[in-house]
C-alpha cells in the first residue's frame, strides 16, 4: 500500500471470526471413489478433522473478532518407513476470480477503481502427495491480503471434500495491488462479492489440483537464483530525519534496512520430463502494472502467466518478506521481463533434488494490539503527509485518524493468528500472516536449521506489517498506527522466534 487515491470511505476494522452461511462456495464436481493409496487407507479422520468439517456448516460471515482460541493443528506422524524411495505425485489446478470495474480496487488510502483488466486473477494450486506423509496443497492467489475469517471455512472446506488435512494447506496472497478489496484497511472496506469469488476459487483449484494428482512419480528439480535489481529498500532515510513513503526522491540519504533478492526455483517434471509446476518466490512489493489504472496480477503475476504460456505446466508465485522493500525504479514492463528472465536463468541451472519425504506444521499464534498516543501518532503523520504528500496530504491525516478511533478501544486487546512451516525434502516453506519486514524474513532464514528456508508472506491470515524493533524506532507510514499496522513491538520478534523452533522440530523429526 504505497499511494493515497480518492476520498475516504469509513468502514469498520475487519472481522476476526466467520458466523454466517457459506453455501455459497463450489462443492466438488462427483468424482469416482479412488481405491486406497499406500499410506492414506489408515489416515485418522475422526476428531478435530471431523469438528473442523462441521465447522463449514456452521460458520458464517459476520464482523466480530472475539472467539476461543484455536487449537494447534499438528499434521499426523505416519507410522511406518518405506522400503524404497517414496513416489511423489503432483497436481496443478487454477481458477479465474471474477472482477469488474465497479468493484473497489485495494492498495491505496483511499478507495481505487481500474477500467478493465489486464493478466488474469487467479488461484494457483500445486498439490503434492507423498506415501506414508499424506496430501498437501499450496495456493497463491492474486489479490492483496485476505484474513482468516473468510480462510478458516475455506480450509475446513477442503479437509471435508479432499481429505488433506488443515496442517498442509497454505494459502497465501501474492500482494497485488490492483485487485478488488478482500479487507477493511485504510479508508475502504472490502467487496463481498469479490470475496465470495475468492472463496470458491481457492476451492475450485484446490480440488481441481487433487483430481489432477499424478500417475506418475515426479522429480523436483532446484536452483537459487537471484534478482537483484527488482526492488530494493524502501525505508530510506530523508535528510530531515524521516523515512520515506511516498512523494519526491530528491532527499534520500541512505537505506534504512536490506534487501533479499535470492529467487529459488522449485521445478517439478513428470517421467517424460514434462514440467508439470513451478513455484518461484522473491521479496519486494507486488506494485506495478503494463497498462495504467487495470486490474492486474501485478508484475509477478504477469511474469507467472507468460511462464506458464513459455514453459507450459503452472507457475505459482510466492511473495517473500516484502513489508520493507518496493521496486522505485522500474516500469511494471521491465519488471515483468526482468522477473521472467531470472525465473528462466534459475530453471535452466535446476538440478534434481531427492524428496524424501514431506512434512507441514501449522500452530496458533497470539499477540496484542498494541498501544499508543494518539498525540503522537498525529504529529507523526502531519509531519509526513503535509510536507511530502501534497494535494492529498489533509485526507491522508484523516484516513490515519479515523483509523486510530477504531483501535482506540481495542488497545491491549489480544489477537490470534496461524503459523505455518511446510517441508519438501530439505527446502522449508514458511508461512507468515503479515507483511514482514525484509531484516525479520533475514533473521529467519539465518537461523533455521533448513539452509534453504523461503517465506510465503501474507498466507492463511493478515494481521498488518510486522516491522522489527528496530523499525518501530524509526518511524514510518509502516509503523503509522492502523488498520495496517497494529500488532504491539516485537510481535515480529516473537513470530520469528516461534517459526525457528516449528523448523527445529520439523529438523529433528526423522524421516519415517
Amino acid at each position: 500500500m504505497l499511494s493515497p487515491m480518492h476520498a475516504p470511505n469509513s468502514r469498520s476494522l475487519p472481522p476476526r471470526r466467520s458466523v454466517a452461511c457459506l453455501d455459497h462456495l463450489v462443492r466438488p464436481r462427483p468424482r469416482p471413489t479412488p481405491a486406497p493409496r499406500p499410506g492414506l487407507a489408515g489416515e485418522p479422520i475422526g476428531g478435530p478433522r471431523l469438528a473442523r468439517a462441521a465447522l463449514w456448516t456452521a460458520l458464517c460471515i459476520s464482523h466480530a473478532w472475539a472467539g476461543p482460541a484455536a487449537p494447534a493443528v499438528e499434521a499426523a506422524r505416519p507410522l511406518q518407513r518405506p522400503t524404497s524411495s517414496p513416489i511423489l505425485r503432483v497436481g496443478t489446478g487454477v481458477a479465474e476470480f471474477e472482477a469488474h470495474d465497479e468493484m473497489t480496487i485495494a492498495g491505496g488510502i483511499t478507495a481505487g477503481q481500474a477500467k478493465g483488466q489486464e493478466g488474469k486473477l487467479r488461484a494457483v494450486a500445486v498439490v503434492l502427495e507423498q506415501a506414508p506423509f499424506g496430501t498437501f496443497a499450496v495456493v497463491a492467489c492474486d489479490i492483496l491480503m485476505i484474513t482468516r475469517d473468510l480462510l478458516d471455512p475455506v480450509v475446513a472446506e477442503l479437509e471435508r471434500t479432499t481429505g488433506i488435512p488443515a496442517a498442509h494447506i497454505l494459502i497465501h496472497c501474492t500482494h497485488t495491488h490492483h485487485a478488488p478489496s478482500t479487507m477493511a484497511v485504510h479508508g475502504y472496506g472490502r467487496d463481498e462479492t469479490f470475496c465470495r469469488a475468492v472463496q470458491r476459487g481457492i476451492v475450485q483449484a484446490v480440488q481441481e489440483a487433487h483430481a489432477a494428482l499424478s500417475p506418475e512419480g515426479c522429480r523436483l528439480f532446484f536452483h537459487l537464483g537471484r534478482e537483484e535489481t527488482v526492488g530494493q529498500n524502501s525505508r530510506v532515510l530523508l535528510e530531515d530525519g524521516q523515512i520515506y513513503w511516498v512523494g519526491p526522491r530528491d532527499a534520500f540519504v541512505r537505506p534504512t534496512g536490506p534487501f533479499d533478492p535470492e529467487l529459488p526455483v522449485l521445478a517439478f517434471r513428470g517421467a517424460d520430463d514434462r514440467l508439470r509446476a513451478l513455484l518461484f518466490n522473491h521479496s519486494t512489493h507486488s506494485i506495478g502494472t503494463r497498462q495504467p489504472g487495470r486490474r492486474s496480477p501485478s508484475f509477478y503475476g504477469l511474469a507467472a502467466q507468460a511462464l506458464e504460456l513459455d514453459q507450459g505446466g503452472r507457475v505459482c508465485f510466492l511473495q517473500g518478506a516484502s513489508g520493507s522493500t518496493h521496486n522505485l525504479t522500474l516500469s511494471g514492463e521491465e519488471a515483468t521481463e526482468r522477473i521472467q528472465e531470472a525465473v528462466l536463468a534459475a530453471l535452466r541451472h535446476a538440478q534434481p533434488r531427492p524428496v524424501p519425504r514431506l512434512a507441514a506444521l501449522k500452530r496458533p499464534f497470539q499477540f496484542r494490539v498494541r498501544q499508543f498516543d494518539e498525540a503522537r501518532e498525529d504529529k507523526a503523520v502531519r509531519r509526513y503527509c503535509r510536507k511530502y504528500v501534497g494535494a492529498h496530504g489533509d485526507t491522508v491525516v484523516e484516513v490515519f485518524r479515523d483509523m486510530r478511533r477504531k483501535l482506540g478501544p481495542q488497545r491491549g486487546q489480544e489477537r490470534e493468528t496461524w503459523l505455518q512451516a511446510l517441508l519438501l525434502g530439505d527446502i522449508a516453506l514458511v508461512g507468515v500472516p503479515a507483511e514482514l519486514f525484509t531484516q525479520l524474513g533475514l533473521d529467519l532464514k539465518n537461523r533455521s536449521p533448513f539452509r534453504h528456508t523461503y517465506i510465503a508472506e501474507l498466507a492463511n491470515d493478515w494481521i498488518g506489517y510486522l516491522p522489527d524493533l528496530a523499525g518501530h524506532k524509526l518511524g514510518g507510514y509502516q509503523v503509522w498506527t492502523g488498520l495496517h499496522s497494529y500488532a504491539e513491538p516485537g510481535t515480529g520478534e516473537r513470530l520469528v522466534d516461534e517459526l525457528i523452533e516449528m523448523l527445529r522440530q520439523l529438523a529433528r523429526e526423522p524421516a519415517q
